[in-house]
């Protein structure tokens, strides 16, 4: 196969985007496409090497396999291995568990199947694990499984239907992905059957430019402009796309057709051809695996080593460092064992092998050891006391998390006076409520990410789709209709981040059906609605505030301060450092305060300018936002939750509601306005809209 510098050049403009994605640089929100980038790299030159030695017939499997040893093996495994001490330094007990895991995974070729089992791409959760980025390789290797054997087979049997049989599989493996980005997007973004399009597009192309290479002259103009064509549309998923682009799916087109028009139209001679053959590009191609492989682990144990998410500068300089450690580990690990001098074939597989063994070995100790918990500096802190502070805060059960139920589980009482209606920032108040008041007469109404809206319902991609909007607008529907025929509630207590609604890029679906941007304006327009008809219905609203907030896994930060033997105190944040996004959520509720009760949760979590993360030993967080168990309680007894919902002025309250009209103060106009002309974006990624 003739050397194409440009290929090279064109690696390195997927890799960049990648690395500097997950630095967190704002303007490369679409980075992550550099990944499909490299699917269509890869899928067009191993198709034409496979394709050419079984025309020559000097192709064999052992030989093929052999060869990706060699390429992927060693540099992954010496990454792998230098990862290893600071995994122990620095990992807490649950950490290094999923760590272990990732050692199985990572030389099994399995690791998409174990990250798609445990959480989705986005997210503060996979941000700190080191081995996230095994997932694409995981992705190649079993599409390489087969792949040689499906032609080696057509070869024999049917030749001519070679290329149509891979077209029709790219076909049906981009409509799965396309249905599988708005309905199941986690699997979907790892497995194989909806990324295989994406290296058949490559592999078409092989056996375009095989059967037609010869004849294959377009014009200067045309493979100018077409080059350019392709760059362009790179460029534009780049930094057009985000987070919330539905992913991969018909979108994913963008940049793998743009990879395709250069592959087959940037030839050294034209403009976009001399670009990606320069020095520079070509240089950081070769090395662009390396890159790749060492970019993660520098990333997630900076982010495991401190209290604090690392700053963009701080993360994009690490990003940088893994471009001279990719170079020493292109130097002296990758070009030493490519070298068919150095190693013979037997040699590279008993050290495969033998690096598989030892790092499946080392996995499956850190499994029994609870992620070797008694490393800590604290021996109290274990995998026990860990899972106990983290587990989720569902209120009376998880029954009572996804659809509307009157299960037993999810009420105190055939008579309930109290209702929480809300997401899983209502269902955390449950037990802070029960804390304070353990004969408490309650109900729990709650769905994961479903605000307390009657007429509106949030789109929140890509987890959330338009989809499970309708599910959500159904849900309160049921909780309407249910207050309406109850006569023994008094009270609902009301809660939500409210950030899935308020954020600068939500969408909202109404209840006839149409999809709106959010505005600051209608959401509380739409929650007013909603109290008034709890209101007209004899009900007063309670509404509870989300917490404090500064975009950093706090339960997380308490743990590893006990466990390094630090002060709690670590943790706690100034008021300066708030969310943006809460920030807003705080004086979205300033506009409903005059009419309605609001419980200011930050009032009871902060002195000062200061933000307590726990009180003495307690802590109150389990994770970004959400109480934890002792903490809801804590603060439930102490600031009388149950004594907030229920005072001795609900009449009076009756009262003075019927008298209020529906216009709006002059104060609601001022807050309002004063947020809109903020244009106020949350931090982070996806992990400052913690909606669970």
């Amino acid at each position: 196969m003739k050397y194409r510098s440009e290929i090279d050049g064109l690696r390195a403009i997927a890799v960049l985007p990648v690395i500097f994605f997950h630095a967190g640089i704002d303007f490369l929100s679409g980075g992550y496409v550099g990944v499909d980038v490299f699917f269509v790299i890869s899928g067009f030159l191993i198709t034409t090497i496979i394709v050419s030695e079984i025309q020559e017939g000097s192709f064999s499997l052992l030989n093929f396999y052999e060869r990706r040893a060699r390429r992927i093996l060693p540099a992954l495994f010496f990454v792998m291995l230098v990862s290893l001490p600071f995994a122990w330094m620095w990992l807490l007990p649950s950490d290094l568990k999923d760590f272990s895991k990732s050692l199985i995974a990572v030389p099994t070729f399995s690791s998409n199947i174990l990250f798609w089992s445990e959480s989705g791409y986005w997210g503060e959760s996979n941000e700190i694990k080191p081995m996230l980025h095994t997932w694409s390789l995981a992705v190649e290797e079993q599409y390489y499984i087969f792949f040689p054997i499906f032609l080696m087979l057509m070869w024999k049997i049917r030749k001519r239907w070679i290329i149509s049989t891979v077209l029709v599989l790219a076909l049906i493996s981009l409509a799965a992905s396309h249905w599988g980005a708005y309905n199941k997007p986690t699997v979907n973004f790892f497995m194989l059957p909806t990324r295989l399009w994406e290296l058949a597009i490559g592999a078409l192309i092989a056996f375009y430019l095989l059967r037609h290479n010869k004849e294959f002259s377009p014009s200067k103009t045309l493979s100018e402009a077409l080059g350019i064509l392709g760059l362009s549309m790179i460029a534009y998923a780049v930094f057009m796309f985000d987070e919330t682009t539905p992913f991969p799916s018909l979108y994913a087109l963008v940049p793998t057709v743009g990879a395709a028009l250069i592959i087959l139209f940037a030839s050294s001679n034209t403009l976009v051809g001399k670009l990606l053959s320069s020095k520079l590009l070509v240089g950081l191609g070769l090395i662009s695996f390396s890159i790749y492989l060492w970019h993660q682990p520098l990333l997630a144990f900076a982010r495991h080593g401190s209290f604090y998410q690392p700053s963009t500068i701080a993360l994009s300089a690490l990003a940088l460092l893994s471009i001279p450690l990719a170079y020493l580990s292109w130097r002296f690990v990758e070009q030493p064992f490519r070298t068919k001098g150095n190693f013979d074939r037997k040699t590279i597989f008993t050290l495969s092998a033998a690096g598989s063994f030892a790092f499946i070995a080392i996995g499956l100790s850190g499994i029994m050891t609870n992620g070797y918990e008694q490393r800590a500096t604290k021996s109290d802190v274990t995998m026990r006391s860990i899972d106990q502070r983290w587990r989720i805060n569902a209120g009376l059960d998880l029954e009572c998390t996804e659809q509307f139920t009157l299960s037993e589980k999810c009420n105190t009482s055939d008579k309930p006076e109290i209702m929480v209606w809300g997401d899983s920032y209502a269902m955390h108040l449950v037990k802070g409520i029960m804390a304070s008041k353990p004969d408490v007469k309650l109900i729990q109404m709650t769905k994961y990410v479903c605000g307390p809206f009657l007429g509106i319902a949030p789109i929140v991609k890509p987890d959330y789709p338009v989809s499970w909007s309708k599910e959500c607008l159904g849900f309160n529907k049921q909780v309407k209709q249910w207050l309406e025929q109850n006569d023994s509630i008094k009270y609902a207590v009301l809660s939500s981040p409210f950030s899935q609604y308020l954020g600068n890029d939500s969408e909202i679906l109404l209840s006839d059906g149409k999809q709106t941007a959010a505005s600051i304006e209608l959401i509380s327009a739409e929650f007013k609605k909603t109290l008034k008809a709890l209101a007209e219905m004899g009900v007063k609203p309670i509404v509870f505030s989300p917490p404090p907030a500064n975009g950093i896994n706090l339960g997380r930060c308490l743990t590893r301060a006990e466990w390094k033997g630090k002060e709690l105190r670590a943790c706690n944040f100034n008021k300066d450092s708030m969310l943006d996004i809460r920030e807003v959520v705080y004086k979205f509720l300033d506009t409903i305060e005059d009419k309605y009760e609001v419980v200011r949760l930050d009032d009871y979590m902060c002195e000062g300018r200061e933000c307590n993360t726990h009180i003495d030993s307690t802590f109150l967080f389990r994770d970004e936002g959400h109480l934890s168990h002792e903490g809801t309680e804590l603060l439930g007894k102490k600031h009388g939750f149950y004594e907030s919902i229920v005072d001795n002025n609900s009449e009076s309250y009756f009262q003075e509601h019927d008298q209020n009209t529906t216009h709006s103060s002059k104060e609601d106009i001022v807050i309002l306005n004063s947020l809109k002309s903020k244009n106020i974006k949350p931090k982070g990624k996806a992990i400052s809209i913690n909606v669970r």
